[in-house]
């Protein structure tokens, strides 16, 4: 048997695999628009994401918190007991703490990242929230990104933007911005010298 038969899975592996996934994806999406619909009768829809973002970035940052939330092995009583400790040095808020003590409750906490992102997106949608993508040949300082970020506000109508930046240093200079589906270019010092001329003759 050789190694691309022993790395690649079967027809029936990947069509469990996507089925997990399609079940996790429902679960998340159910849960989080539940959390939702409180947070926005408790009008805390922003200060619930702002908490459920803080949990998140717990989970990221501990391989043990990531093994307690992942593995089964775990009974509800004991994820319980450690998140309840977690949750209270944290401070995160009651609606967001009582949410994830619910999803350990039912044993439903290996999707508490996904219900976290279905609910940001929930909550991005409400307020109206863009999304704009950066990329940059070097990282921009938190001045290049406050203005960037003020300028993609402007540009779309003074709502709320959220940027993500990243490092592409195949750039040749400047910056690639993308908002939504949109991609706006800035890359190529010749279009920058374009935009240059048109604001002149625009003056």
């Amino acid at each position: 048997m050789n190694a691309a038969a022993v790395a690649t899975p079967s027809p029936r592996k990947s069509s469990e695999l996507a089925e997990q996934n399609e079940i996790v994806s429902g679960l998340a999406w159910r849960y989080a628009s539940a959390l939702f619909s409180l947070a926005r009768d408790a009008r805390q829809t922003n200060e619930v994401a702002a908490a459920l973002r803080l949990f998140d970035a717990m989970i990221e940052s501990s391989a043990d918190l990531r093994l307690l939330v992942r593995s089964p092995s775990f009974s509800a009583a004991e994820q319980l007991s450690a998140l309840t400790a977690l949750l209270d040095a944290a401070q995160i808020s009651s609606v967001a703490s009582n949410f994830i003590k619910l999803v350990a409750a039912k044993r439903r906490l290996f999707a508490i990242r996904e219900m976290i992102a279905a609910y940001g997106k929930l909550d991005d949608a409400f307020r109206n929230v863009t999304h704009a993508e950066v990329a940059s040949a070097a990282p921009l300082d938190e001045a290049n990104l406050a203005a960037l970020e003020q300028t993609l506000r402007a540009a779309c109508g003074g709502g709320p933007v959220r940027l993500a930046a990243r490092v592409d240093p195949a750039i040749i200079g400047g910056l690639v911005v993308k908002i939504g589906s949109r991609m706006v270019d800035g890359s190529l010092r010749t279009k920058l010298n374009a935009i240059r001329t048109r604001m002149k003759e625009a003056g």
